[in-house]
């Protein structure tokens, strides 16, 4: 038998290791704390605010392995044209290293940790579960999203983007 804390931080971490669920969750969460740290070194308004709105709708997308997603299609139409909005914003179009300003430097992070639950989303179906084509649609659009705030933030404070190019993909 598995030693229960009484102080248990949260009461999914003794989960079994084939149940991706609690895994997830904890990675929604890191997301979120994530965004709410992106949040404290932006100082655009405007931006503050979008981040605060994305990092609750990454607590909403929290639960939704253990429930059922509650993120509304309007919600994520939001979220694709925000995307969309900061693509036709951004002047680089390809790759660039990960670097910049601090709060650019956090966003890339938070792109990564995007794709690392687009991942575990693949883990979890593999094993037979279900996910909703909405669910990896919005993890996706959370890694461009981070991608492209990070070049946003960049330009904001007149850092230059270094590109990029693979030497083993062209």
């Amino acid at each position: 038998m598995v030693y229960r804390s009484p102080y248990e931080a949260y009461p999914f971490l003794c989960d079994a290791d084939e149940d991706l669920r609690c895994d997830f969750e904890l990675a929604t969460d890191e997301l979120a704390s994530g965004a709410g740290l992106l949040c404290s070194q932006v100082t655009d308004q405007a931006l503050a605010e979008e981040l605060l709105w994305v990092c609750e709708l990454i607590y909403h997308i929290n639960p939704t392995l253990r429930t059922s997603l509650s993120v509304t299609e309007e919600e994520t139409e939001r979220l694709a044209a925000i995307v969309e909005r900061l693509q036709a914003e951004s002047a680089v179009h390809g790759f660039v290293l990960p670097c910049g300003c601090e709060s650019a430097c956090t966003a890339h992070l938070l792109r990564v940790k995007a794709k690392c639950l687009v991942r575990l989303l693949y883990r979890y179906m593999e094993r037979g579960h279900e996910v909703s084509n909405r669910l990896l649609d919005l993890c996706n659009l959370l890694s461009g999203y981070f991608f492209l705030m990070a070049l946003k933030l960049n330009t904001l404070e007149g850092v230059e983007e270094h590109s990029y190019q693979s030497r083993n993909y062209r």
